[in-house]
This record gives C-alpha cells, sequence and structure tokens, in this order.
C-alpha cells in the first residue's frame, strides 16, 4: 500500500512541476510510508523524486525502524553530534541533485531546522508549497480508511457513553473532562487523543473553543461537549450538548435551531456538491431563525488523520466532494455571557449522497 501510494504522487508532481517532495514526520508521511517518528530536537527529512529512489534522513537511532519499511528507502543516518546532522543533509541533497530544483514542501507541517538544513545543501532550490498534493491524494479516503474511522467514532460514542453518569451539578469541566478521557482510553481509543476534549458549561458554553475550568456545574447550564478518539491513527471528532437540570426556554429553542441546521448540512452533501453548499444548508436554518449574527465559524472541516485537514466546509468554498471525503458538521449558536450550543457529527461521501458515521442521539438531553 505505501509503495502504491508514493508512485501517485508522480503525476501531480508533475502537473505541479515539482521536481521533489520534503517531508518530515507527520501524517503525510505516516500515509505515505507508514512510519511514525516523534519530531524532537533532532531532524527527520523524508525527499521524494519521480523516477528515484526516496530518500531519508534521521538519526542512527532510527535505522532499525527505517529498514524494516517496505520502502526501498535510500537512508543518511547522522549520529548525536549535530555537528554532523548538516554533512547527512548534504549527501541526501547530493544523491537525488536537489540543488536548482523546484522542491515541494507542507508548510504547515516543516519546521524551519529541517528547511534551514535543507537551504544550506541546496542553496539554489526553489520551495513552495504541495499542499494540494497532498490533499488531493489524503482527501478521498478507502474503504480501510473508512473503517477506522467508524471505528473511532464508536470508541468516541462509547466513552461519552461511559462519563455521563458521573456528569451533574457540582461536578467540575476539569473533572468531567478528566473522566472522558479515562473512558476513552478504556473504550478502545489509541494512546494519544486527537485533541484534549471541550467540556464548557454555562457561558463558557458560548466560546466555541473553550478549555475545561474548575467551574462547577450548575442548574440550568447548557453543557457543549467536543470530544473524539483515535483508531489505528484515524480520528473521530463530535459534539453534543446537554442541560444540567431544565434549561430556560431561549437556550432550549437554539437547542431545537441547530439540531434542525445540523439534520440539514448532514443531508445536504453529495458528489459534485460544492463543499461550501454544506455550511451554507446548515446557515440558512439558523439565520432564517434570527440566530444567524450567533453562528461565528464554518459549519465543519476535513477529518482523517489530523483533526483539521481538507476540505474545509466554509460558504465560499467551490471545491466539489467527492466519494469518500470525510468531514464534520457543526453548526452551532452562542449566545455571550448565557449558553452556546454545538452539535457535530463526522460524514462521508457516498456514491449517491453522505451518510454519517455517528449516530448518538442529538437532541438536547437533561443530565
Amino acid at each position: 500500500m505505501a509503495v502504491e501510494r508514493i508512485s501517485r504522487l508522480s503525476q501531480p508532481m508533475q502537473a505541479a512541476g515539482l521536481d521533489a517532495l520534503v517531508l518530515n514526520p507527520g501524517p503525510s508521511m505516516v500515509y505515505l510510508t507508514g512510519l511514525h517518528f516523534h519530531l524532537s530536537e533532532r531532524p527527520y527529512v523524508m525527499i521524494v523524486c519521480p523516477g528515484k529512489e526516496p530518500v531519508l534522513i534521521l538519526p542512527e537511532l532510527e535505522l532499525i525502524k527505517a529498514k524494516a519499511c517496505l520502502i526501498p528507502f535510500k537512508l543518511f543516518a547522522y549520529g548525536d553530534n549535530p555537528a554532523t546532522w548538516g554533512t547527512a543533509f548534504k549527501q541526501a541533497c547530493a544523491e537525488v541533485s536537489l540543488d536548482h530544483k523546484k522542491v515541494g514542501v507542507e508548510p504547515n507541517q516543516l519546521r524551519v531546522m529541517e528547511l534551514r538544513y535543507l537551504e544550506s545543501a541546496a542553496s539554489h532550490a526553489r520551495f513552495e508549497s504541495a499542499s494540494a498534493i497532498l490533499a488531493s491524494l489524503r482527501m478521498a479516503k478507502d474503504p480501510a480508511e473508512l473503517a477506522a474511522m467508524g471505528k473511532a467514532v464508536d470508541v468516541a460514542q462509547r466513552g461519552l457513553k461511559a462519563t455521563l453518569p458521573s456528569i451533574r451539578a457540582g461536578v467540575t469541566e476539569r473533572e468531567a473532562a478528566a473522566e472522558l478521557t479515562l473512558q476513552l482510553l478504556r473504550a478502545g481509543c489509541d494512546s494519544s487523543l486527537p485533541f484534549a476534549p471541550i467540556v464548557a458549561g454555562g457561558p463558557n458554553s458560548a466560546n466555541p473553543h473553550a478549555v475545561p475550568t474548575d467551574r462547577p456545574l450548575a442548574e440550568g447550564d447548557l453543557l457543549v461537549i467536543d470530544w473524539g478518539a483515535s483508531v489505528d491513527g484515524y480520528f473521530s471528532d463530535l459534539t453534543r450538548t446537554f442541560g444540567i437540570g431544565k434549561v430556560e426556554p431561549e437556550l432550549a429553542t437554539i437547542a431545537q435551531v441547530v439540531l434542525a441546521a445540523n439534520t440539514a448540512g448532514r443531508a445536504a452533501g453529495h458528489p459534485g456538491l460544492a463543499a461550501g453548499q454544506v455550511d451554507r444548508a446548515a446557515r440558512e436554518v439558523i439565520t432564517r431563525a434570527g440566530y444567524g449574527v450567533y453562528f461565528t465559524h464554518r459549519v465543519g472541516h476535513g477529518l482523517g488523520m489530523e483533526g483539521h485537514e481538507d476540505p474545509y466546509m466554509f460558504g465560499e468554498n467551490e471545491m466539489p466532494l467527492a466519494v469518500g471525503m470525510t468531514y464534520t458538521v457543526e453548526p452551532g449558536i452562542y449566545l455571550p455571557g448565557r449558553g452556546g450550543v454545538r452539535i457535530e457529527d463526522d460524514v462521508y461521501v457516498t456514491a449517491d449522497g453522505s451518510a454519517s458515521f455517528s449516530n448518538y442521539p442529538r437532541e438536547l438531553a437533561i443530565l
């Protein structure tokens, strides 16, 4: 699989006029090779040139892992003395004749440290973004990837279900988040969660990216829980909103409006539809109800080996959806100082429409 994925790079690279692609550890390297390296004080770089063996620059301590990979790498290893690291880069860049070449990179992933070593070893190379090329490979998930994401959703839903009995008035946001983290791991989540859970009650629920605090939950609070799980390196990302006891009428109303918007957004997607249409379908429901000014973010984002990846579901995005693309639908209404509601599901594009991985109840449940 990894060899086939690397071979698929040749055509889009040539179409973009790229002579080489440089990656450091991260989701794209894992996707293309299966190799997991942790970013540290040591530099790592993979160089892919169509028609040549890929090159890997790495510490000597990682050679066993690299040699076990099915990719026929040309390896350039270095020791612990940083004074020798530049030599490995110069040898590797000479091997693939990187100087004077047009080289693609991931701007949101390649570190300055690796870039400086590359610039020193190939001072006349031109570095530019290859994000679109990598996104074009990773956006449409194959059946195995979709299956992993389905498992990640199942783990997340079971983790939340096991957590809810412990949530009540008097429990702090931080305590609830800690219990949720524990239950996710017990349910089968990978050791690293996709992101730290958001548990936000009362006025804090009106902050889309709140951080759990020591504030105790109180009667009448809305409680937003945004959480996810990772299985085999693929993520889920869900949000549900609850009431701590009876909530005031307008807060119950916005929960109904967001539910309708979520339903419209989940139903909208199909092959060929502009990604932005999903945002517009959900946003229209909220705007029509008079709360458009309180929906302050895009309706969703791509999901897979990263919590946020292409396609981004903002209103002006004209990228056509395709079978296998996966994204979130997460409309929200946030009333400052009072409370907020968000309902988020993970969706994939099918041959004739779209479907949701997630099926946890979406109605406002009272805890």
